[in-house]
């Protein structure tokens, strides 16, 4: 029997399919809940083509359960992401408005058109990092808002002593001298004393998680921490959210994919380039991580961010080569992990496949245009120019 594409637009509560075969003509459809029931009606259903490949939009967001489901179920499945699907219904029917069927539909006709889509796979060890990654972000997440609240109480306690960056200690210390009589006051002390305990609590879940996070990337033989800048929580989202570093062709692509590869703009006798909105941002985040702190040190990369100020570039532009540049120091990094990790025969740790799930996966693309703060010029950055009677000469440079 010939191989069929089940195209598959997922929703929370629901999943709609379109069954295509090599040639695009539609010869089944469906719309299936998402709870036991209704999985097991579709899956059900699919059995009528026993080769079948099933396409799902989206297996990073929305998709992501059903996809693990049918991974789990030993089905083959791919991963399409959105905009490609959208792009193809665009074409297909003229017009943008869009159904889930339309959408299945879509799904599936990719599925057949594009021969390099990227199988799903499962890989224990890199979902557990993805999770751990993203536990911790939120955590983080979480911690600020604590420490908002509690700043904004501590203002009203003890008005005139607020502390920009607080600290737990800090923060028990000023509580301390606290006695308020009336009972409002008391409240806000109590309410206090309970986000304080809560910042407490997050802190100590923070660390727990870094040292997990640090622990995983070890064990999976990655030597990214060895880049000044980059500790386990940028190695950790770096390793999440690549996977197998085999899937770009050279350090091009995969700065294109980080969103740190400046876009073409030229057109005509005009030879400019603009800034990429584009690409994995939480990735790019994590460049822009290890580039302040680079700036922070006596690395290389405050020596090569001082030399393009010294050129007449403006602080944003030399923080943006600059990120480039440790874009490229990664994928170099990520390669010959991956080769150490080749080479090291049956016994050595295998990472992830070309077929790996988090290899797979799509990019978080976010095409917003607000940039991320840059460093303040006067702490990292020498006068472009030098005064007279002075030379320009970098700071000694380390790892």
């Amino acid at each position: 029997m010939e191989q069929v594409v089940i195209g598959v637009d997922p929703h929370k509560l629901s999943a709609t399919i379109e069954v295509v075969d090599m040639h695009e003509e539609l010869i089944g459809s469906g719309r299936f809940s998402t709870d036991q029931a209704g999985y097991c009606a579709m899956r059900a259903y699919a059995k009528a083509w026993p080769d079948r490949v099933w396409a799902v939009e989206g297996a990073n967001g929305a998709g992501r359960p059903l996809a693990q489901r049918l991974l789990e179920a030993g089905e083959q499945v791919v991963d399409v992401p959105a905009k490609l699907a959208a792009r193809v219904r665009l074409f297909d029917t003229g017009h943008n408005r869009k159904t889930d069927a339309l959408d299945a539909h879509s799904v599936a006709v990719v599925a057949v058109r594009t021969s390099n889509l990227r199988v799903l796979k499962v890989d224990g060890e890199l979902e557990a990092l993805r999770m751990l990654a993203d536990r911790r972000e939120a955590l983080t997440r979480r911690r600020v808002q604590t420490v908002c609240r509690l700043q904004a109480l501590l203002a009203e306690l003890l008005p005139g002593q607020a502390k920009r960056d607080i600290t737990t200690g800090q923060a028990k210390a000023m509580l301390a001298t606290v006695r308020p009589r009336d009972i409002a006051g008391k409240t806000r002390r109590r309410i206090a004393a309970e986000e304080l305990a809560e910042l407490i609590a997050v802190e100590t879940k923070i660390k727990k998680a870094t040292a997990e996070l640090k622990a995983m990337v070890l064990a999976r033989g990655s030597r990214l921490m060895d880049i000044r800048g980059v500790g386990a929580v940028v190695a950790a989202r770096i390793l999440a959210d690549v996977g197998d570093v085999a899937r770009f062709a050279d350090r091009n692509r995969f700065a294109s994919w980080t969103g740190t590869a400046p876009l073409d703009a030229s057109s005509g006798e005009q030879n400019r380039h603009r800034l990429s909105r584009a690409g994995n941002r939480r990735v790019n985040h994590m460049i822009h991580i290890a580039a302040v702190t680079q700036l922070r040190l006596d690395s290389q990369g405050r020596a090569y961010y001082r030399r393009k100020r010294a050129a007449g570039k403006k602080p944003q532009e030399a923080l943006r080569c600059l990120k480039r540049r440790i874009s490229d120091v990664i994928y170099r990094q990520l390669v010959a992990d991956a080769d150490r990790v080749a080479g090291a025969g049956p016994g050595g740790h295998c990472g992830a496949s070309q077929e790996s799930s988090a290899v797979d996966l799509p990019p978080h693309i976010d095409t917003s245009d607000q940039p991320l703060p840059d460093p303040h010029p006067r702490r990292y950055a020498a006068p472009p120019t030098a005064r007279k009677g002075q030379s320009h000469r970098p700071l000694a440079t380390s790892g």
